[in-house]
């Protein structure tokens, strides 16, 4: 949250950029990218947070590469995934789920009046053969 200058809850390139940069690792264009696709589970180019957590994970099985800007990220950060990846991970989730219950409300309210618009056009559909029934019997 300390980078995420959009309050998207996301990493782009330019935030991973400057992170970098504030803490004195600063990388090429083509290293931050590179960063970002070793850890980008979603392929949208930018880092959740649990992609993010992911680099804290790779760092302390020994899956990062020496050399590689996101050790570096992991080196400098030293954020204990399992201690700081439940809280904030349970923030994070909290979030979602509050969300998403937010817009499942939305889209049930948005299915119960589609639902009332059928019943009615139903109900309408038997009037009217009711109405040409009885009709008919006065013809």
């Amino acid at each position: 949250m300390k980078y995420d200058a959009g309050r998207d809850g996301f990493i782009d390139l330019m935030e991973l950029k400057l992170m970098m940069e504030k803490l004195g690792a600063p990388q090429t264009h083509l290293g931050l990218k590179n960063m970002i696709k070793e850890v980008d589970e979603d392929f949208d180019s930018k880092l959740s947070f649990r992609e993010f957590l992911l680099i804290f994970r790779k760092a302390a099985a020994g899956e990062l590469q020496e050399d590689s800007g996101l050790h570096v990220l992991a080196r400098l950060s030293e954020i204990d995934v399992s201690t700081e990846g439940v809280k904030g991970a349970k923030s994070f989730f909290e979030a979602k789920v509050q969300a998403m219950n937010v817009s499942s409300r939305f889209e049930e309210e948005i299915k119960a009046e589609q639902e009332e618009r059928k019943k009615q056009a139903e109900e309408m559909k038997q009037r009217k053969a009711a109405f040409k029934e009885l009709q008919s019997t006065f013809k």
